[in-house]
């Protein structure tokens, strides 16, 4: 039975994470009216799946503090306009911000620079792209989407820089849920800000692939405290050993 119900949290966040990705690419009302239901219960079923195996260790805490604050910006990317928008860039700053120095806590001490050549190339590349794409829509949007790209991208670097005395299980975990963080503002940048037209594929990927790297940053960090928890990190990709 303690397996069995070990299973039971992070399927039911599973299970939101399919519901919503898939109401992401419906239109119409009734679609929109599900995940008014199912985006703001994303993180509040995350947390719950996490709770179970929380430490109070630094990156726990900072893990929980991102996830409340990726709630808040699941909540205000639901509305429409400007406000709404530059609100859930505001919201995910703040919860890149947490996980960075939830991954600075764990940082190994004798880091390998070389690991950080793919995070800086990645801010090279977009960071610029989509700020200028930004300027056009709306002169005002050019610094905070500059802003959340460079935060964007050192949460990404730090997750690759933690200590490698970490189960590697783990490490695969986090650092393949921050690389798939990374894909999904990139996909949600580039229809929001380079296409001339929006394509509801693009809305399913790039829910996929966010409730897909909240996930498996979660059960990295639940088995940083116990690496026999939370198995859906043992069957995460490896990005980086």
């Amino acid at each position: 039975m303690p397996r069995a119900r070990s299973f039971l949290r992070p399927a039911a966040y599973a299970a939101l994470a399919v519901a919503d990705s898939v109401a992401a690419g419906r239109p119409g009302t009734r679609a929109r009216r599900l995940r008014w239901a199912t985006k703001p219960a994303l993180m509040p079923a995350l947390a719950w799946a996490s709770a179970e195996h929380a430490d109070g260790s630094r990156l726990a805490r900072s893990t929980t503090t991102a996830q409340v604050f990726s709630w808040g910006g699941d909540v205000a990317l639901l509305g429409s306009g400007e406000r709404a928008f530059l609100t859930g860039v505001g919201s995910f700053f703040g919860a890149q911000v947490a996980y960075v120095a939830g991954f600075l806590s764990v940082r190994d001490p004798d880091p390998r620079w070389s690991d950080l050549r793919l995070p800086l190339g990645l801010w090279l590349a977009s960071a610029p792209v989509m700020a200028v794409a930004a300027g056009r829509e709306d002169p005002t949007l050019r610094a905070p989407v500059a802003a959340y790209a460079t935060v964007l991208s050192a949460m990404f670097a730090t997750s690759r820089l933690v200590d490698r005395s970490l189960p590697r299980a783990s490490r695969r975990a986090i650092q393949a849920g921050t690389a798939l963080f990374v894909v999904s503002d990139t996909a949600l940048a580039t229809q929001a800000f380079l296409l001339a037209r929006p394509r509801p594929a693009i809305d399913v990927f790039v829910m996929a692939t966010y409730t897909a790297g909240q996930g498996l940053i979660a059960a990295g960090v639940a088995g940083v405290a116990a690496s026999d928890l939370f198995p859906i990190a043992r069957l995460a990709p490896t990005v980086n050993s």
